[in-house]
């Protein structure tokens, strides 16, 4: 009676493994496959018949043998539990994802254990490896994750222009102060004003207005390297923060700049009109107290190049 007991009691924990909604593997320390549960089979396609005696590493070559050993061998010298999650590995073996649920996911991510399974002695003779479909967390964390990045991003963009805020461009303008004045890096700012921008508004409307900040924002990243730090700091204002950048190639990009402003052409009902900009530069010295001063600088080459007549680039040299 007892011996049918036992035998009632393995083919009980032999179906269990079986059918457990996790992935069983066993192997021994050569990576040779001992045990190849239901989970396993039904998501890679392999019966137990085609995994046992068979390397893991053979048949799944995109597990790196080099890290498996790492994992085996820790397990086996401490005999302790092991971990890797889907944040270190999306997977270890690369299922494709199933559940409706997910039906986003390329592939199914995964957490795994390893398990010592010692004998009688307590050698570590084989290790376990269970295998968790966490792909339901994984998706969700990483669509909260990419939330948290686009609402960021939104609060450091201007709605309108879709470039860097005003806030956030002072912020960076003063991290690379320091920066440049630390390894005496030459960078440079380029303000940049909408010549007559509220005679613009009040005849044709703040539709229109919009438009035009909309257009030129467009130009300014167009002809702007793609390094530089561009953000709207006011109405018609923008700054463009120039990195690695002298005052004499400043200046060749913002004539560049001003020349392709002045031929756009904007369309307000069946009248053309044309717009124009003025611009101020200035390089970052030591002798700036601060990044405000390097900025006041800067709005002075601006004033400078709208006394004068405006539509020019103008430039007020610190001492």
């Amino acid at each position: 009676m007892s011996a049918n007991i036992e035998l009632k009691d393995i083919h009980w924990m032999i179906d269990m493994v079986h059918n457990i909604d996790v992935g069983i593997v066993i192997i021994d320390p050569d990576f040779n496959v001992k045990v190849w549960n239901g989970f396993m089979e039904n998501h890679s396609g392999l019966l137990t018949k085609h995994m046992v005696d068979k390397k893991i590493t053979d048949i799944f070559t995109s597990i790196p043998k080099d890290w498996l050993q790492h994992k085996v061998d820790s397990v086996c010298l401490l005999k302790n539990k092991a971990f890797t999650t889907w944040q270190q590995r999306p997977y270890l073996f690369k299922f494709k994802s199933y559940r409706p649920i997910t039906s986003d996911a390329d592939f199914m991510y995964q957490n795994v254990t390893f398990l010592p399974l010692t004998d009688m002695l307590g050698n570590v003779t084989q290790i376990c490896m269970i295998v968790y479909d966490v792909t339901e967390v994984a998706l969700n964390r990483l669509a909260f994750q990419e939330a948290n990045k686009k609402l960021e991003k939104l609060s450091h963009t201007d709605h309108l222009t879709q470039l860097n805020n005003q806030i956030f461009w002072r912020e960076n303008c003063a991290l690379e102060f320091e920066r440049a004045k630390q390894s005496s890096t030459p960078t440079t700012i380029i303000m940049i004003d909408i010549d007559n921008f509220k005679k613009i508004n009040d005849t044709y409307g703040h539709q229109f207005g919009d438009d035009v900040i909309k257009g030129v924002a467009d130009l300014i990243k167009k002809e702007t390297p793609q390094s530089a730090f561009i953000g709207r700091i006011d109405g018609d204002r923008f700054a463009v923060l120039l990195t690695k950048t002298e005052l004499n190639n400043a200046q060749t990009i913002a004539e560049a700049i001003r020349k392709k402003i002045e031929v756009i052409v904007f369309n307000c009902q069946e009248e053309t009109i044309k717009v124009t900009a003025s611009f101020g530069i200035a390089q970052m010295k030591e002798s700036m107290a601060d990044y405000q001063a390097w900025i006041n600088i800067t709005d002075l080459g601006l004033t400078r190049a709208k006394e004068n007549g405006r539509n020019q680039v103008g430039i007020f040299e610190h001492e």
